[in-house]
């Protein structure tokens, strides 16, 4: 692939929804571009005119490859196991394949949204660290009961599946929100596993292109 042909990633170091595609693309060993949009600078990059014209949601990630761009973290990992199937995120079994898209949806859909930066700042400055702790709490309650009855080693048997790439990025949120994660030793255990694998370490907030000199590891 050459330079010009190779996947751009327009992503923000701290937003989970990247850091699902930057997982996605590391354990698929996909060499892409990083073009940083920062949601915090200038109001949020993400609302300036050249970056609505990519995504008019004014969200990342946003990914362009094979000559199209996708905005929307499932709908691009989907996309990259339907032309990169190897390795597999969405397992053979019809079953263990519906409870993959199931656990993805409910962080993707039921939990990261409601915490999420346009989220918080409707909620005011003085509400939002009890705002994200309700709304994580209520969310793990429901996913600590769910992995109770689909994990192995991860969250669906054991094999890394896209659960796994939504899991991470929400627990590292739990924890920038301070939420106790003692209730939740199913969740807890696959993401202390999770974090050892290469892709989770290389794709991490704290190693990207734009993350701040104090918050690099």
């Amino acid at each position: 692939m050459t330079e010009s042909s190779k996947p751009i990633l327009y992503s923000y170091f701290r937003s989970s929804c990247s850091w699902r595609v930057r997982i996605a693309l590391a354990l698929k060993s996909i060499d892409y571009e990083t073009i940083p949009v920062n949601l915090i600078k200038d109001q949020g990059q993400q609302f300036s005119e050249e970056f609505q014209a990519l995504n008019p949601m004014k969200q990342v990630p946003t990914l362009k490859i094979d000559g199209i761009t996708i905005s929307q973290s499932l709908a691009i990992i989907e996309f990259l196991e339907e032309t990169r199937p190897t390795p597999r995120l969405l397992p053979k079994d019809p079953k263990k394949r519906a409870q993959v898209r199931m656990i993805s949806d409910t962080i993707a859909s039921g939990i990261q949204p409601l915490q999420n930066l346009s989220v918080l700042k409707q909620v005011g400055q003085e509400n939002q660290l009890a705002w994200a702790q309700k709304v994580i709490h209520t969310g793990f309650d429901a996913l600590e009961q769910i992995l109770r009855s689909t994990a192995g080693k991860y969250c669906v048997g054991d094999e890394v599946s896209m659960a796994d790439l939504c899991l991470v990025p929400q627990v590292a949120n739990a924890e920038r929100f301070k939420v106790d994660l003692t209730p939740y030793p199913t969740i807890s255990r696959i993401n202390k596993t999770l974090l050892a694998l290469e892709a989770f370490q290389v794709s991490h907030p704290c190693r990207q292109p734009d993350t701040p000199p104090e918050l690099r590891a």
